[in-house]
């Protein structure tokens, strides 16, 4: 496991942990009381960690190499009933952009997502999580194709922004996702957006519009990214952390803005910790978002979730 500059105190501990149980494993000797009380002494750490976490020590959390990404999220939960589904019927399949149909407790969802890559050959093949413009088509074909069968659809963001290449300038990046954007506003079938890791920008933004909107604990939800946002304002990288604050982009923060419904609890320490217990929170909150939305018509799905992102921003006249 990697360790961020803030879970350091915790690194020699995991490590004493380790040994506490491969000592237990080897020996066959009783160490039950000395590992326990190491593992009460890292939750002690964690917990203490987590009281102190900055805005820019979370977006660190979101981007954890080790923090679950879309399709273990879906492959947990889904199981073997999901199929996943291929290209935009236009230009190409978009290996950042995933989706298709699975079952959560014998309901079928659209589930569509950024996926991010573990190592660089990975990594390269899904664009690090940043989809082209096929990617979003690819997106919307899938959602219209729940529409049509009345499929509940889920969507996990986790996305440093759109792919800013000229070629994706050149197939109509901006056109893609705005087009999105208006098709899942008025999408006749229940929706439920969550943030599992970043969510920037207009990337974000392109599977983002949903009844219910919902951001794991650890995660950020912005704009801008706040290294962009430092070097825009103030020429450097160097004011990441500043930007982060001033940016509101933890989910507490959106919560209160009014721009998120809820937040998901993560496993102490983060999700990268506890791969199992994310997986059930995630979907704890989903099948409770989707209770609340199922019995509604499709004209109330759609008049609410205009009228939600209508209240959205301050204006005055």
């Amino acid at each position: 496991m990697q360790y961020l500059d803030f879970e350091k105190p915790v690194e020699e501990l995991d490590k004493a942990y380790q040994e506490c149980m491969k000592v237990a494993e080897k020996s066959g000797v009783d160490v039950t009381d000395a590992c326990e009380k190491i593992r009460k002494e890292i939750e002690k750490k964690y917990k203490e960690i987590s009281k102190k976490l900055t805005p820019w020590q979370r977006v660190q959390l979101s981007r954890h190499p080790d923090r679950p990404y879309t399709l273990d999220y879906i492959k947990a939960i889904a199981g073997e009933t999901f199929f996943e589904l291929h290209g935009d019927r236009n230009f190409a399949d978009d290996k950042a952009m995933v989706g298709g149909l699975g079952k959560i407790d014998g309901q079928t969802f659209m589930f569509i997502g950024m996926q991010k890559g573990r190592n660089t050959k990975e990594r390269q093949y899904r664009r690090f999580g940043m989809p082209n413009p096929e990617g979003y088509r690819k997106a919307l074909r899938l959602m219209k194709l729940a529409e049509r069968f009345h499929i509940p659809v889920v969507t996990l963001i986790d996305t440093p922004g759109a792919f800013p290449g000229i070629e994706a300038e050149e197939r109509g990046q901006g056109e893609a996702i705005a087009r999105n954007i208006k098709e899942m506003s008025v999408l006749k079938t229940p929706t439920i957006v969550t943030i599992i890791g970043e969510g920037a920008s207009g990337g974000a933004l392109g599977i983002g519009v949903g009844n219910k909107v919902l951001m794991m604990e650890n995660t950020w939800y912005s704009v801008i990214s706040p290294e962009s946002c430092s070097s825009i304002l103030w020429r450097s990288w160097e004011y990441k952390e500043q930007a982060a604050e001033q940016l509101k982009l933890t989910p507490k923060d959106m919560k209160k803005l009014g721009l998120i419904d809820d937040i998901i609890p993560e496993p102490l320490g983060g999700a990268h910790r506890d791969w199992n217990t994310a997986f059930e929170n995630w979907k704890k909150a989903v099948l409770d978002a989707y209770e609340e939305l199922k019995d509604k018509t499709p004209e109330e799905l759609v008049e609410e979730r205009i009228e939600k992102f209508n209240k959205m921003g301050v204006y005055k006249e």
